[in-house]
């Protein structure tokens, strides 16, 4: 039996097996065959349908070629009977493309890629991935095998890493996210920060900071102090990078704890996910917070760590309510049960393209979404 990191198949007759990694913690395929420029995209499709990976032997570019045909083949609109109106139309309507979404990862995961020592591909017209894997992986001198959509995933994060986000609140100085870190892409919550009006507050906390945007955004706002806390490693990184590269780094302190330092402040801010589901990669844990811990962790704790007359911020978006995960009133009995009131609120409108997708699964919910900045007292 194999060790649990392994992937074996058979190839020219004799039974091979190498290292596996995903960054995802998906477990290696079961069924692997090889495949290279002959395989028919249509064929590669019901394979990878049916759980049965293919292991490339291949042309690089022609592997990425056939990944797009698979996916356009998944993405093909179906004829389906019409369904009988349920109860709760946008809650179905959630989960079925949650559901959608898992299967076309699943399936697309199933294209396979060799390394050698190195982070070399061994394959014609391959780039060089090195230093995209070793961001992620660290350096490695053993040869493995992953996917290669999570390879495209690692380049694209390298590529963001080095060219980085415009940020207006900041005069668009840029910050630079890390792979699994969530990009400020969305700038209406780092505007509504960067607009609010300031509590009287020495001392700020950013919980769950991320790549640090919102502690930066504090700092060039004045604030004398602020201490940025994550428990993700790789947040913590990031945050560090960003913070030293925008000068504010005497300002702001970047602590990896869960949710609150040992002290109190005048101002507390939080963005936590919006979302009240299970995560299923590194990167969606900054959107889906399986049963609210998260968002309630820190509305539980907020009044133990705020300053007499001090605010605490939740930044949050209410996309959940129009998904029917979450009410309003929900969020208010989360507010009384923490011993906290409103002392006032600042509101601002989505402008990411799917939020004006009419062909989106979620495009009544992403319509109708606000972004909110609570602000809350004891």
């Amino acid at each position: 039996m194999l060790p649990v990191d392994q992937i074996a198949w058979y190839e020219h007759g004799q039974a091979q097996h190498a290292r596996w990694r995903s960054e995802s913690g998906t477990p290696p395929p079961r069924r692997v065959v090889v495949a290279a420029d002959d395989m028919r995209a249509d064929d590669a499709y019901h394979l990878a349908c049916e759980g049965t990976a293919l292991l490339w032997r291949g042309d690089f570019q022609n592997a990425r070629q056939l990944l797009n045909a698979m996916a356009r083949r998944i993405d093909r609109p179906r004829r389906r009977r019409p369904r009988k109106p349920e109860p709760s139309p946008a809650v179905q309507a959630f989960h079925l493309h949650r559901q959608a979404s898992a299967q076309r990862a699943r399936a697309l995961a199933m294209l396979l890629l060799p390394f050698d020592p190195g982070h070399v591909i061994p394959l014609r017209r391959a780039p060089d991935v090195r230093a995209a894997c070793i961001e992620v992986y660290g350096p490695d001198d053993r040869p493995y095998v992953a996917s290669l959509r999570e390879l495209l995933g690692l380049i694209g994060a390298h590529e963001w890493r080095v060219k980085g986000v415009p940020i207006p609140a900041l005069d668009r100085d840029r910050i630079h996210p890390h792979y699994g870190v969530f990009s400020p892409v969305r700038g209406e919550y780092v505007d509504l920060v960067a607009e609010a009006p300031l509590p009287p507050a020495k001392v700020a906390f950013d919980i769950g900071t991320g790549t640090g945007v919102l502690a930066a955004v504090l700092a060039r706002r004045g604030v004398e102090r602020i201490v940025a806390t994550d428990h993700d490693p790789r947040a913590l990184a990031c945050a560090r990078e960003n913070i030293e590269r925008l000068d504010v780094a005497k300002r702001v302190d970047v602590v990896q704890t869960n949710l609150f330092p040992d002290e109190r402040a005048g101002l507390i801010v939080c963005n936590p996910p919006w979302v009240p589901a299970k995560p299923s990669s590194p990167l969606e844990h900054a959107i889906y917070d399986p049963g609210s811990r998260m968002l309630r962790g820190f509305l539980d704790g907020l009044a133990d760590h705020l300053e007499p007359d001090g605010e605490g911020w939740l930044i949050l978006s209410d996309l959940a309510e129009h998904l029917g995960l979450r009410t309003r009133d929900d969020l208010f009995a989360m507010f009384s049960s923490a011993g906290l009131q409103v002392a006032g609120k600042h509101d601002t409108k989505p402008t990411h393209p799917r939020a004006h997708d009419p062909d989106d699964p979620l495009h009544t919910a992403r319509a109708a979404e606000t972004t909110t900045l609570w602000r809350l007292r004891h």
